[in-house]
């Protein structure tokens, strides 16, 4: 089995508010979700307007499927263009 994580942070130029942040990161998320059937959750930066860390996990039997998935997402985050990628981290474990 292999897992593969991700850490993505963004700056969220126009965000004046929680709320506003709120609306661009679950944005986010769900489309990230809904696309490739990851688990994907806001991890960081909680309580900063104007930046927002998502992390996500994927599971799979083929260390190249998960690296594969996670160059897309990462590429997927930054074509919505909904907030700037200032950051990726990404980590494949072999269990």
């Amino acid at each position: 089995m292999v897992a593969g994580l991700g850490i993505i942070t963004f700056r969220l130029h126009d965000c004046r508010s929680l709320k506003g942040k709120r609306k661009v990161v679950k944005s986010i998320i769900s489309r990230l979700r809904n696309k490739f059937n990851a688990s994907v959750a806001e991890i960081g930066s909680n309580d900063i307007h104007q930046r927002a860390e998502i992390g996500f996990a994927i599971v799979s039997n083929n260390k190249m499927v998960v690296n594969s998935r996670i160059d897309k997402i990462f590429n997927l985050a930054d074509e919505l263009g909904l907030a700037e990628v200032i950051n990726t981290e990404m980590e494949i474990i072999n269990l």
